[in-house]
């Protein structure tokens, strides 16, 4: 007969009390828990059944220092808080670390969010103390990426990003499919002069972007005109380029701003010069709290972001050997219309 699991109060089970119970040594108890070493189901069904019955918890500190594990994991991106989440705290960024949060925590694992930091200070990832790292939409030579290579530490990326190896893991965005969306929705509706607003660094999505871009205007003979602006300028930025756009050619009639800062800020500028929509139309990439608070609403992409975290989460933790389940695929991107541009088809 078993004893009572402890009361409130009582002192908490060990793993010495667990071994006494079963009638085996701390070190079974240890590897039966962690499903490691060599350990008989019988003698492993009666571990688990006495560490039922004493209400026995591993302590995670202990279960840290005997496996060298923190079950930890961090969120970064070398991408600009301008961008990354601006004042609000709300975006891109945030919402890939809110997902992945609640997926890692499905696991018993935390989620370290690390803030936005110039590319200067990337060192100090190197102090935390985590199993593993989601990047979020890397660039080319990301200083992130580089530092998780030399470390050894595993990573996944959001989005892919180039000069990825083979072997490194990464959660498709499907930046074509966003690109070509955006691209047909502004070929239907007839525009004539669409520019593109891109950020400086090389990043798998504003690639995608220019070459959607670039490929319609020798199909339609649109003129070619791209603004590359350092993705630390955010709104400002957006606002200052778009000026610039409207103000060299009066005759603009669409502007593809590819971060959703940028799209904010290139919505008051037109604002601001009276080219209200449909005489200019503004589209970005980014379906999230910027896009659908600004004036007029941003016409967006929808990345479903949650589901790529989420997947992101999957695929680290089976790096790390905390599950074998395979992750789930990702929903195809969808254009979300608002008043910044129209459906064309609501429109006839």
């Amino acid at each position: 007969m078993h004893d009572e699991p402890p009361t409130t109060g009582a002192r908490r089970a060990r793993i010495a009390d667990v071994a006494r119970a079963a009638g085996v040594s701390a070190t079974t108890v240890s590897h039966a828990l962690s499903n490691s070493g060599r350990v008989s189901e019988q003698t492993r069904e009666r571990i688990l059944r006495a560490a039922e019955d004493l209400g026995y918890r591993p302590s995670p500190r202990a279960t840290a220092l005997r496996s060298g594990r923190s079950r930890t994991i961090a969120v970064a991106s070398s991408m600009s808080a301008a961008v990354a989440g601006g004042a609000a705290r709300q975006g891109f960024y945030l919402e890939v670390a809110a997902a992945a949060a609640e997926r890692a925590f499905d696991y018993g694992y935390a989620l370290v969010l690390v803030p936005p930091i110039p590319d200067e200070l990337i060192e100090t990832l190197g102090h935390l103390s985590v199993d593993g790292l989601l990047v979020v939409e890397p660039a080319q030579d990301d200083p992130i990426v580089r530092l998780a290579r030399r470390d050894g530490v595993p990573f996944v990326s959001i989005g892919s990003f180039p000069g990825a190896t083979d072997a490194e893991e990464q959660i498709d965005l499907q930046s074509d499919t966003a690109a070509e969306l955006v691209i047909d929705h502004l070929v239907r509706a007839g525009v004539r002069r669409p520019a593109l607003i891109v950020g400086d660094r090389p990043r798998t999505s504003y690639a995608a972007i220019e070459h959607a871009y670039r490929r319609a205007a020798d199909d339609h003979g649109w003129p070619p005109v791209v603004e590359r602006i350092f993705e630390a300028d955010g709104e400002d930025g957006g606002r200052q380029a778009a000026t610039r756009l409207l103000t060299a050619d009066p005759q603009t009639d669409a502007i593809i701003a590819w971060v959703d800062a940028f799209a904010v800020g290139a919505v008051q500028a037109a604002t601001a010069l009276g080219r209200t929509p449909p005489a200019v139309r503004i589209v970005t990439r980014f379906d999230g709290p910027r896009a659908r608070a600004s004036e007029p609403a941003v016409t967006a992409v929808r990345l479903h972001l949650p589901e790529a975290a989420t997947a992101g989460v999957d695929e680290l933790l089976r790096l790390l050997g905390a599950t074998t389940q395979p992750r789930a695929p990702i929903p195809r991107p969808e254009l979300v219309f608002r008043a910044s541009s129209p459906d064309h088809q609501q429109q006839a």
